[in-house]
């Protein structure tokens, strides 16, 4: 395998069909607009941001049926650069849909199926084979598989001395902590969580991450505080930024999206504080359209000079 300077792997990805409805009646049925499809699952949507921002990276995802060959075209035709894992069972798929009436967006996500145990080997075989500088673990796990998985895959990539980004949640986080990882991207909640905490202030933060870092869990922790902005956090540096003021139409991809400003800005050589910049502008920017769109270049670009 090529080296690429950044890989983003999605053991889980999905379909995403997203609508638009008038009026959310029960036991009637609602006359939708015309889907609109999209490629969903956290990985997949990081490749996608770092595409928009002018980088490149392998996104790597597993794939089967009917809706996996169309989740593969859909990557195919956004030119971004793929490899495929194949499964036995289909890919999942997910719906959004957006009452015009009330502006509500419902959101239904599906649990992915089980992967085979050749599967499994096949895949950590291939992780094996990865040349990489960063390597971006995200979004959700697949039925079966236990919550140390990432954990395990987080161990073979960084044997090879790759710097892995993980981005998930529940247990799978703290199992991978345990293995220790460049950099994750908790909330204020779920880093509460993983400091045996019920709940943090704002002012908390900053030793809760540096109390993670110690312990050798993360070498950088950005902490999302949704609508107030992000926290950086290394052994030596403290940074904050407030997210710039927008509408929002939709948070959907808008965590996938902060990490795939981040990746992408740490792979520019860019500064820390620019780096946790970024991703809070590209978080926001996705904020700003409707569906799975993810972010406007020219809106991050905006919201940077803003910012700046």
């Amino acid at each position: 395998m090529k080296k690429h300077q950044i890989i983003t792997l999605t053991i889980n990805p999905s379909l995403d069909k997203s609508t638009h409805f008038s009026g959310l009646v029960a036991e009637q049925k609602m006359r939708c607009e015309i889907p609109q499809y999209d490629a969903g699952g956290g990985g997949i949507n990081v490749s996608k941001a770092i595409s928009k921002l002018g980088g490149s990276s392998l996104c790597v995802f597993t794939s089967g049926g009917s809706s996996g060959e169309m989740l593969e075209e859909i990557i195919r035709k956004s030119g971004i650069e793929s490899q495929v894992l194949k499964t036995k069972n289909w890919t999942r798929e997910n719906f959004i849909a957006v009452d015009e009436t009330t502006e509500s967006q419902y959101r239904f996500g599906f649990p992915g199926n089980e992967l085979s145990k050749t599967e499994i080997e096949t895949l950590f075989a291939t992780i094996k084979d990865f040349q990489t500088d960063y390597l971006v673990i995200s979004g959700s796990l697949n039925e079966g598989l236990p919550t140390n998985f990432y954990s395990k895959i987080a161990q073979i990539a960084k044997a090879s001395g790759v710097k892995v980004i993980a981005d998930t949640s529940g247990e799978a986080l703290q199992k991978v902590l345990e293995t220790g990882v460049y950099l994750v991207k908790p909330n204020i909640g779920e880093l509460a969580k993983l400091i045996g905490v019920e709940r943090l202030e704002l002012s908390d933060v900053e030793k809760a991450a540096k109390k993670l870092i110690e312990k050798g869990s993360a070498e950088i922790i950005v902490v999302s505080l949704g609508a107030e902005g992000a926290i950086l956090v290394t052994k030596d540096t403290t940074e904050f930024v407030a997210a710039p003021k927008a509408e929002k139409k939709s948070t959907v991809g808008a965590g996938d999206s902060m990490v795939g400003g981040m990746v992408w800005a740490l792979s520019q050589n860019k500064t820390l504080r620019e780096v946790i910049q970024i991703g809070v502008c590209c978080g926001t920017a996705a904020t700003m359209n409707e569906g799975t769109q993810l972010f406007k270049v020219e809106d991050v670009k905006r919201l940077f000079q803003e910012m700046k």
